[in-house]
């Protein structure tokens, strides 16, 4: 008997994962983009058949989605996607200011010209793209957040540590919910922000740099906050 697998059959074995990951990642775009609503509840059948997959995948890929906290368990009656709130975004908020700060302070202080660079290219592509296919009324554009997400991980790399790098982008996916409800409150120029932000950190203001980042996280909560209480 043959000691490994023929190419068909490796191929059939690793499918159910690989389905899991494409039906993952479609899922979680889905849930950070709010086309999938906090509370909703995400049935195993009816999400096998809308992202085209067997229950068995489709139950993987809600497992990791529970995992990262995007999709919550119900005892008994399956699972939903993880609730939003008020106070929710005000801790989110608090811990991204936090650990950013921290990766911000130490990127200033020891980033090299590499980084340098990095930083410089993912402004420069993130620049050349709007935030809206059109203002009135407001439509998100999609190739923005790919760049945006990019931007703020090049940011923070240069700080020397790649779990406080992940836990920084792992709060940044979690806000991209409350971001999309923010760009759909209201439609406020705010591309400044990145443009200074690069300026402080590759002058090594790392005071500029920190209250810059601070305060780019502060606006999005307190947008939502305010676009919440007239709702």
């Amino acid at each position: 008997m043959p000691s490994f697998l023929s190419s068909e059959a490796a191929q059939d074995a690793s499918s159910p994962q690989t389905t899991a990951s494409a039906i993952h990642g479609r899922l979680r775009h889905d849930i950070l983009r709010g086309v999938l609503k906090p509370g909703e509840r995400l049935r195993v059948h009816d999400v096998a058949q809308r992202y085209g997959g067997g229950t068995i995948p489709t139950r993987e890929a809600l497992s990791r989605l529970s995992a990262e906290s995007l999709v919550i368990y119900l005892d008994q009656r399956g699972f939903a996607v993880a609730p939003i709130s008020e106070e929710s975004l005000e801790d989110l908020t608090r811990a991204r200011v936090w650990t950013a700060q921290a990766a911000v302070r130490e990127a200033v202080r020891h980033g090299d010209a590499a980084w340098e660079e990095r930083v410089l290219l993912a402004y420069h592509r993130l620049s050349k793209v709007p935030r809206y296919e059109s203002e009135e009324p407001p439509v998100q554009n999609e190739a923005f957040d790919p760049l945006h997400r990019e931007f703020h991980l090049q940011i923070f790399s240069g700080c020397g540590s790649q779990w406080m790098v992940d836990t920084c982008m792992r709060l940044f996916d979690h806000a991209e919910r409350y971001r999309h409800l923010s760009r759909q409150a209201v439609v406020i120029p705010r591309e400044h922000e990145h443009k200074e932000l690069v300026e402080a950190v590759l002058e090594r203001n790392e005071a500029d740099a920190i209250a810059l980042i601070s305060d780019h996280f502060l606006l999005t909560a307190k947008i939502v906050v305010g676009f919440g209480s007239h709702a």
